[in-house]
């Protein structure tokens, strides 16, 4: 096993209009809190709100890709949605290695995003398997 107990990942993303646009298009989820500017602004935000679940993409895309191992499966996640993201953020990704459960091949992270003022947007832990 490559990864160790405070092994720290980092990773930068952007919620681009391709991305929103594609998450729309393939879930067609069109509340209006993430698609009509003037309702999320009465609503007290800023502009639309980007959907939630576009975080939990950037962490598939984390466990998938970013990893020294490939031969992985996601076992459980958890994610609290803690602020606001808005189309063309930045958002930055920590995730720390937790714990390490050999007898099953298991490694836990914890995890958080932050946005471009370094406010945390959301958190959570997502434990992996990997496969033999």
């Amino acid at each position: 096993m490559n990864l160790k107990v405070h092994d720290r990942f980092e990773e930068t993303f952007t919620v681009s209009d391709h991305i929103y646009e594609g998450f729309i298009s393939m879930f067609r989820d069109k509340n209006p809190l993430h698609t009509d500017e003037r309702f999320a602004i009465e609503q007290g935000f800023n502009g639309r709100v980007m959907h939630g679940n576009i975080l939990n993409g950037f962490l598939s895309y984390f466990i998938g890709e970013c990893l020294p191992v490939k031969n992985v499966i996601i076992h459980t996640q958890s994610i609290q949605f803690k602020n606001p993201i808005y189309l063309n953020n930045k958002v930055f990704f920590e995730g720390v290695v937790t714990n390490i459960f050999e007898s099953v091949n298991a490694i836990e992270f914890k995890f958080s995003f932050k946005n471009e003022q370094l406010k945390e947007v959301a958190k959570g832990k997502i434990q992996i398997g990997l496969l033999i």
